[in-house]
């Protein structure tokens, strides 16, 4: 749990005081935050809620992440992992997002690696944060030489996965919870909800706009203001989107006076350099925007901008280098919280 709590925590705050939801109820909007996916999230509907409402939407992250999880015993990713190379039978759903994850592969020329299940393993950023360590250089060849997601065989009609390399192992993490965000909010629409706000540690995803048919307003964290800071790089405003972000800083230690961060290049086992530190994406679906911002700080802000220009989902991003430069992409504005 340690690992995503801080990420919430100061992300909630935000919301809460600029979408004036999160953790609040009255008479026009309620919500509900319960323990899942390894952090809070929080869905905010306009009230009143129908009886149930709530129970059957966090019902769906539970499903997810009993077919998702990479450390859970018996989901569909932990067989496949631990399946040998076999032919493993899985949820629709399951394939459906490991086909995602492959094409994420494909649109960022193999830096975005659904296969770095070993490796992300392996660096383990969020089960040891007092005792952080480097791996070993012939632990990390070892994990390296099991990355490749062409060797992932998916059949849609059979709704099976292979991994053609019996020492693999794949990770959905990095898209995960914006396939449930996107889950859940059809499942309100369907219900009848019209405006919604649904928070994933910090994924966010809106349906419609607020009570008072304004735009939802979301604050992206300062880079700067370290994990547990509160600091405000400014605002955007969404509805019927969704806003998501990835950051260098979000889990990270320092040995030695080097920083070491959870985004890994499946190509070095370490750690990716890059001139970009934070990517936060609005996107039509929140699947779409889990892979591109994972991919900007992956490839970096000039090739983040080639594909961008290539998904027909985005909105817009916004890129903070590692220089303090802030790049502004798509038809969002990036505006200041008061």
């Amino acid at each position: 749990m340690h690992k995503e709590v801080y990420r919430i925590l100061s992300f909630l705050v935000i919301v809460s005081m600029l979408g004036g939801c999160a953790g609040k109820q009255s008479s026009e909007q309620i919500s509900e935050t319960r323990l899942l996916l390894d952090t809070y999230c929080t869905i905010t509907v306009h009230g009143p809620a129908e009886p149930g409402l709530f129970d059957e939407a966090f019902s769906l992250v539970e499903k997810y992440e009993a077919l998702f999880s990479i450390t859970i015993e018996g989901s569909d990713v932990w067989r496949i992992n631990n399946a040998k190379g076999k032919t493993v039978p899985v949820d629709p759903e399951t394939v459906e997002l490991v086909k995602s994850g492959l094409e994420f592969g494909e649109l960022s020329g193999g830096m975005f690696d659904i296969t770095i299940g070993r490796l992300s393993r392996l660096w383990d950023f969020g089960d040891k944060p007092d005792q952080p360590s480097v791996p070993g250089e012939a632990e990390l060849t070892e994990a390296r030489l099991t990355i490749d997601y062409r060797q992932v065989n998916v059949n849609t009609a059979e709704s099976t996965v292979q991994l053609v390399d019996p020492d693999a192992w794949i990770d959905l993490g990095a898209i995960a919870k914006g396939y449930i965000g996107d889950k859940i909010a059809g499942f309100l629409i369907e219900s009848g909800v019209t405006g919604a706000l649904i928070d994933l540690g910090g994924d966010v995803v809106a349906v419609g706009s607020r009570q008072d048919g304004t735009p939802w307003r979301i604050g992206l964290r300062e880079p700067s203001s370290g994990n547990n800071g509160s600091g405000l790089l400014g605002v955007v405003e969404i509805a019927g989107a969704s806003v998501i972000g990835s950051g260098t800083y979000e889990r990270q230690f320092e040995i030695n006076g080097v920083s070491y961060h959870h985004i890994l290049d499946p190509k070095t086992a370490m750690p990716v350099i890059s001139d970009v530190i934070s990517a936060t994406v609005v996107t039509k679906n929140a699947l779409t925007g889990e892979g591109l911002s994972t991919i900007a700080i992956l490839l970096g802000s000039e090739k983040a901008q080639e594909i961008f220009c290539q998904v027909t989902d985005f909105i817009g991003a916004v890129l903070v280098l590692d220089s303090g430069e802030i790049l502004r992409f798509g038809s969002i504005e990036l505006t200041d919280a008061r």
